[in-house]
């Protein structure tokens, strides 16, 4: 197997462990500050430059994206808990999927 190849899918597996834990932590304020330690943890173990520019791109641009899908009735959700609109987890995971997302497109050819 290609070692880029490896490194994007061992780069994938804390995403894949955030959006496994959000059937069995049922507060969303509890799975954010999960994420957010998750998210700390990763990023200072093995830092990359710019990581922090992705993730907070990422929180950002999509929770204006996700306000305004659901505001639009175009996405819904079953615990809006952040701004009665998305669930306070959602910007997180979508930070951290960012960050993934640049690491991995950081080694491909």
């Amino acid at each position: 197997m290609n070692k880029n190849l490896l490194t994007i899918f061992l780069y994938c597996i804390p995403l894949a462990m955030m959006i496994g834990l959000i059937p069995y932590v049922q507060n969303d304020y509890e799975l954010a500050f999960l994420y957010i330690i998750f998210i700390i943890a990763i990023m200072l173990t093995k830092p990359k430059k710019y990581d922090l520019h992705a993730l907070l791109l990422g929180v950002v641009v999509v929770t204006l994206f996700e306000l305004l899908f659901v505001s639009t009735g175009v996405e819904t959700f079953r615990n809006p808990s952040l701004f009665h609109l998305i669930p306070a987890w959602l910007p997180f995971l979508w930070g951290y999927a960012f960050v993934t997302i640049k690491r991995s497109l950081s080694l491909l050819p």
